[in-house]
């Protein structure tokens, strides 16, 4: 392995082990004390933890749930997907069930639902974000559906786990009440929010599609005062069936207004289309959006 190469190890394994302690953030200090169950096997082992209280002191904590379901599941996948495949996700479950270990549960939202279930998802959701920019998982559900999917070739590996985790939060509802289930649904939205923009970018854009036929004074105004690129795509118009150039223009949200007061200056009659951009990487792009 190269320099390079350990480089980037050595940076996922530390989004890993960050990912992994925010989860555990998460579900010990939000998710657990409120009764949250989002699905996977920490879910199985907040319901474990709850259903145990009577026959073990604070009943079975849930690292050793964890740890304990995985290990038939990473043995499966062992000899069925190969020692690759499971490499960095078994590092995942372990470092998860370790961090449950070491983090006390603690009740940071005094029993508020709606924090409880806002913040936690905050923090699984940056943490799964994480992991999943590692190119891992940490196991669980995610894993044994992967498995499930080699029999069930019928069905995605996305609609095997919707219906295991659903089972998984309507079995929560049953041992905490239908307020935590709702509440926990709540934080599967966060969750899924947070997660999707650490994966698609935290730096949004503007997209601006513009048909004027004005359309090479436009660009060179857009590009002159605003000192960003502009492309010319052809395009006709079906129901005049006469040929134009549409400006394509992507600009920082600050410079949206700025944009859009610019062509309606040169042109009142153009027609301006503007769309959300998830990531915008680029030459010069990056350094002015740093700037502004």
């Amino acid at each position: 392995m190269g320099v390079l190469g350990r480089k980037t190890l050595y940076a996922e394994l530390s989004q890993i082990v960050l990912g992994t302690g925010c989860m555990a953030l998460g579900i010990q200090w939000f998710y657990d004390p409120c009764g949250f169950v989002t699905g996977g096997f920490t879910g199985i082992g907040i319901i474990v933890r709850q259903m145990t209280e009577g026959i073990a002191e604070g009943g079975i904590p849930l690292w050793l749930t964890n740890l304990v379901l995985n290990i038939p599941v990473f043995a499966a996948a062992f000899f069925v997907m190969g020692r690759q495949f499971v490499g960095k996700t078994a590092a995942a479950t372990v470092l998860l069930s370790g961090w449950l270990f070491v983090i006390p549960p603690f009740d940071m939202a005094q029993k508020d639902l709606l924090l409880a279930s806002v913040f936690g998802g905050v923090l699984s959701g940056t943490g799964m974000g994480l992991v999943l920019l590692a190119k891992a998982t940490t196991g669980g559900t995610d894993l044994a559906a992967v498995l499930m999917h080699r029999k069930l070739r019928h069905y995605s590996v996305v609609q095997i786990l919707e219906v295991v985790d659903g089972l998984i939060v309507l079995a929560g509802m049953f041992a905490f009440g239908p307020q935590s289930g709702l509440y926990a649904m709540l934080a599967i939205f966060v969750t899924s929010k947070v997660s999707d923009a650490l994966l698609e970018g935290m730096k949004y854009a503007k997209a601006a599609y513009i048909i004027t036929d004005r359309y090479g004074e436009v660009a060179g105004a857009l590009m002159q005062r605003l000192n960003r690129g502009v492309t010319g795509l052809q395009a006709k118009g079906m129901y005049s069936g006469t040929e134009k150039c549409m400006l394509y223009c992507v600009v920082s949200r600050k410079e949206i207004v700025t944009l859009k007061e610019i062509v309606v200056e040169i042109d009142p009659n153009a027609f301006i289309i503007v769309s959300d951009a998830r990531e915008v990487l680029g030459e010069g792009f990056i350094e002015n959006e740093a700037e502004s």
